[in-house]
């Protein structure tokens, strides 16, 4: 019975510890940790920022990426594909996709000169433009501040004083002291010296900070940095019914879908707001007389020069790695070298270095090779873009002299030795073997290279700036632009002609898909290659 008792006593088994797992909590956990502290913080600056402007898109984007990071690097289950993949991904939605995205967006609208801000934005700018020095208004004593970086106004208003900058309107300043009637320190402001308000004369002088939260306030302006002066706007802006009324002149402004305000006489003021304008900036390009006519002449040219620079230097870099390759030729390791000097320099330097040989009345193939004449090497339609292909070849024969001189000597002997026993000749055997197999090998690299031709922006703007111009369009368009230096011109970044972020984007877009179906095209071609082979 005794027996019977003690074996129906249960044995409870001591408790274990887990014991520390060295790969789950080790120095590795310790990194992965810092690492997406680090993400996690500048995540939350982000949605901070976000907050801030109310961009909801972005804050709802950065929560979902922020979430998904943590979940994938803190979860226990099976995600180790996707902690490779994820980096990858969030660079591709941040630097393609969301890119892409937001060009198509731009292209739909009339984003440009006159039309960078929003409505709300656009009123409050036009309301400022147009202030004046209102008649018989107080003397306020100024003193010039700084938050941080940031010139503002500190002002005594009946014994107050207010401070702000042209980013934050008039505000009381709880804590500061006066000498006199002169504002001598402000909590969270610096005064100015005299030798700083001397060095930012004109910036403080064009400074202009809002007395209150409401345009129709005005602002305070000064001319000398120690008083200030009240300035209201001579606009008057209704928002019921839409308008901008001019009080001096008494002209009413109305706000139209075009996203400006237009006078009974079509008088447009010069700033206006973003719209949507549909697939307008796409027709105009094709429609327009200003861009049409030269849209479709770069058009052509661009497919001419991304065509002719693949085919030219594949062609050059393919006959040197044959020669080369011959192993009966001495010093090809010397010979190899010196033709890959024009990879070695960057291609900017290059064309920069090319832009003065080339030079009409000081270039060194005028004046020194050709003894003084005077040859429009970059001046000529036809000359300029023979001089780009001519220095294109220059700069990317080297690059297809590698990639063919690898698939030749990938290549094995075998297949050389099987055609010479069947009676091949070497024009039969290139023709017949050796060719078809290396353009299978460097067909996709050729495909790259006509996308990089397409797109080569470097060459173009270093060497010729697009130029010469055409003289029937007043676009800032020329014999050797592509599309991407058009687009660059027309965007107006580089200051030669207004800002047309929205047309711009549109030209974007054409080129994406230009070179997405061409490049389609070639890779189907190449597929059909190796079926037959």
């Amino acid at each position: 019975m005794a027996d019977l008792k003690e074996a129906a006593v249960p044995t409870i088994a001591p408790v274990q510890k887990k014991a520390w797992n060295s790969r789950e909590f080790g120095w590795g956990f310790v990194v992965k940790l810092v690492l997406m502290a680090l993400v996690n913080a500048l995540g939350v600056f982000v949605l901070l920022a976000a907050w801030r402007v109310s961009s909801w898109w972005v804050f709802a984007a950065m929560l979902v990426v922020l979430v998904a990071l943590d979940y994938i690097y803190f979860s226990r289950k099976h995600t180790l594909p996707a902690k490779y993949i994820a980096p990858g991904v969030v660079f591709l939605l941040i630097f393609q996709v969301f890119v892409i995205l937001y060009t198509g967006y731009i292209s739909l609208t009339n984003y440009g000169d006159g039309h960078n801000l929003d409505k709300e934005q656009a009123v409050v700018a036009i309301l400022s433009q147009n202030e004046k020095r209102v008649a018989g208004s107080a003397a306020y004593p100024l003193t010039v501040v700084f938050k941080g970086s940031e010139a503002g106004f500190a002002i005594v208003d009946k014994g107050q004083v207010l401070v702000g900058t042209a980013n934050l309107h008039l505000e009381p300043a709880p804590g500061a002291t006066l000498a006199g009637t002169r504002v001598k320190a402000v909590p969270g402001y610096t005064v100015a010296t005299q030798q700083q308000i001397f060095s930012n004369q004109e910036a403080i002088t064009n400074l202009r900070v809002p007395f209150s939260a409401s345009p129709a306030d005005g602002s305070v302006r000064t001319q000398n940095g120690t008083t200030g002066y009240l300035y209201k706007s001579t606009f008057v802006y209704d928002a019921a019914a839409g308008t901008m009324t001019d009080t001096v002149n008494g002209t009413v402004y109305t706000a139209t879908d075009r996203g400006e305000f237009v006078a009974p006489d079509g008088t447009a003021l010069t700033t206006g707001w973003r719209v949507f304008v549909g697939v307008e900036n796409f027709t105009k390009a094709v429609t327009d007389a200003q861009y049409a006519g030269p849209f479709f002449r770069v058009l052509l040219w661009n497919l001419a020069f991304a065509l002719l620079s693949v085919v030219t230097t594949f062609l050059l870099g393919l006959i040197l790695a044959v020669v080369l390759n011959e192993k009966r030729v001495r010093g090809r390791k010397v010979y190899r070298t010196l033709l890959l000097l024009p990879y070695a320099l960057p291609g900017f330097l290059s064309a920069l270095i090319w832009s003065g040989l080339l030079n009409t009345k000081f270039g060194f193939l005028n004046q020194v090779l050709l003894g003084g004449a005077n040859i429009p090497w970059l001046d000529d339609p036809w000359l300029a873009r023979l001089s780009v292909l001519g220095v294109n070849l220059w700069l990317g024969f080297p690059y297809m002299f590698l990639v063919a001189t690898g698939a030749l000597q990938a290549l094995p002997d075998d297949i050389k030795e099987a055609a010479k026993v069947d009676g091949a000749g070497p024009l039969r055997t290139w023709w017949s073997v050796t060719g078809p197999l290396v353009l299978i090998t460097t067909a996709p690299l050729l495909i790259a290279s006509f996308a990089f031709n397409f797109n080569n922006f470097t060459l173009i703007y270093m060497l010729t700036k697009g130029g010469p111009r055409f003289g029937d369009t007043s676009a800032p368009i020329g014999a050797t632009d592509l599309l991407i230096t058009m687009v660059y011109s027309i965007s107006g970044v580089d200051g030669s002609a207004g800002k047309n972020y929205g047309l711009a984007s549109a030209l974007s877009i054409v080129i994406f898909a230009l070179v997405a179906v061409i490049s389609g095209l070639g890779f189907r071609q190449t597929r059909k290659l190796e079926e037959l082979l």
